[in-house]
């Protein structure tokens, strides 16, 4: 390229380096200012201030917003983890076996991936009033199943795919049962496919809100997206901004620390098999 190509492509990046680090930018800054503060019109605080995170951490919001956080990732880990596991068998027969149907079923899975949530929301909130699941962790995380399994079957299936067969053949010729072909030799192979998948649905049933809200009623169970639509001011002339600014960000840094910890293997996992030798 050029110098003139090359400038151009450089200011472009940086536009939208600042287009997507601005709104963090902004939650940041409201994080950081008092309640006086915040509508004075600046985008940086005039005086730093950590009265949000005290009030989310040791104040009145404390008991909303820790419970909520402790149910948000022990509900979002047990979802994942079993939606990786059924995903991983389930993709891996529509991969291997020839069977008829096999792509209406891929094709079901991905329409339910896209179904609205909202549709299901109240026929839901009242079978779980039924039978007993309503605001408990088993009454989220089996709608949460709905939201990471239908994607984690789609992703794990093309990775499948592209896993050569005569490895697990030469595993089996040589005394392998296909449980053992399966386990010793496809999944180490499917390792990084897997923890890519099990990233992305963490990340679905994290962000969830519309099940979070209608499915809960108390901390027992009410997780962090459902908690931050409950904050309220010192008044109710005054809004929650800056301690649901705060929390955000709390609630931002797992999922940022994930991604940077294991950014190699999701890396590896989108990629692996984009590029036929």
């Amino acid at each position: 390229m050029s110098t003139r190509e090359k400038t151009l492509w450089i200011i472009a990046g940086i536009l939208i380096i600042i287009y997507a680090l601005f709104p963090i930018a902004w939650i940041i800054s409201l994080s950081l200012k008092s309640s006086a503060d915040i509508s004075n019109g600046q985008f940086l605080p005039t005086a730093l201030s950590w009265e949000n995170y005290r009030s989310i951490l040791v104040g009145d919001a404390s008991e909303l917003f820790l419970p909520a956080l402790r149910n948000s990732f022990g509900i979002c880990l047990i979802a994942t983890a079993i939606s990786s596991v059924l995903a991983m068998f389930a993709a891996y027969a529509i991969a291997r076996i020839d069977f008829r149907g096999k792509k209406i079923i891929l094709s079901t899975a991905l329409a339910v991936a896209i179904f609205p949530v909202i549709a299901i929301a109240t026929p839901l909130y009242n079978l779980w009033r039924e039978v007993g699941l309503y605001d408990t962790w088993p009454g989220l995380i089996l709608p949460y199943l709905s939201l990471t399994l239908p994607i984690s079957i789609w992703t794990l299936s093309a990775f499948f795919r592209e896993i050569p067969w005569e490895m697990e053949q030469a595993a089996q010729v040589d005394g392998a049962t296909p449980w053992q072909a399966f386990r010793k030799v496809i999944v180490p192979l499917a390792a990084p496919g897997v923890f890519t998948t099990a990233i992305i649905a963490f990340f679905l049933a994290w962000n969830d809100f519309v099940y979070g809200i209608t499915l809960t009623s108390t901390e027992a169970s009410r997780p962090v997206p459902a908690a931050l639509g409950l904050f309220s001011g010192a008044s109710q002339f005054e809004s929650p901004t800056g301690p649901i600014a705060a929390a955000a960000l709390i609630v931002t840094i797992p999922v940022v620390v994930l991604v940077l910890i294991f950014q190699r293997r999701i890396v590896a996992g989108l990629t692996n098999g984009a590029v036929k030798g």
